[in-house]
């Protein structure tokens, strides 16, 4: 199998990108624009896994139209998810309040999906975790949104932040819930001839 030195990552993240360096990745950035939105009656794992298929399909094409070296293309998304209802990321602070109101003293899901596409080839990963946060108090709920890290991040927290203290409990992927799971990543960089570490 051929070993590639270097992949394309389809994101923005920030999160993603120090994710991938920790295992010793090296990576290019790619920026697809993709339409997000769900499609009416969407399950949460059907979203997840379509809107990373999409950003790994039209990373894959921009690597085509550009005539760039051809690296195989990573891509994530990751919902957070309460009984069936997808919380994204917060339009605000008032909705990143209302989405920590909702998430206090219960359990919710996070899934991440990963995908990768090289040549007309698409594999792609599922990781599910589960996330228990205390009761939180409203002055907690104002403090943490007022510190603007809940505004990018689907769910309105970020688990390697301040919302850290909000946890009790998580079954699962710690590096899922930050938005790429390391283990199913490096798993499936593997079956594309790419080494970690």
């Amino acid at each position: 199998m051929i070993l590639y030195k270097k992949i394309y990552l389809a994101s923005r993240s920030s999160r993603r990108r120090e994710l991938l360096k920790q295992i010793g990745v090296n990576f290019d950035l790619l920026i697809p624009d993709v339409n997000e939105a769900p499609l009416e009656k969407e399950a949460p794992t059907d979203y997840v896994l379509r809107i990373s298929r999409i950003k790994a399909e039209a990373g894959w094409t921009l690597v085509a139209g550009r005539k760039l070296p051809r690296f195989p293309v990573l891509a994530a998304d990751t919902v957070v998810v309460s009984g069936r209802q997808i919380i994204g990321k917060p339009s605000g602070r008032h909705e990143a309040m209302e989405m920590l109101r909702l998430l206090s003293a219960s359990s919710h899901k996070v899934l991440t999906a990963v995908s990768v596409a090289h040549a007309g080839r698409l594999e792609q990963r599922l990781s599910v975790s589960k996330v228990r946060f205390k009761s939180l108090t409203e002055h907690e709920i104002r403090r943490y949104a007022a510190t603007g890290e809940p505004l990018d991040k689907a769910g309105a927290y970020a688990i390697q932040g301040h919302a850290a203290a909000f946890i009790e409990k998580i079954e699962g992927s710690y590096s899922g819930v930050m938005g790429l799971p390391l283990y199913e990543t490096a798993e499936l960089l593997a079956q594309f001839g790419i080494e970690v570490l």
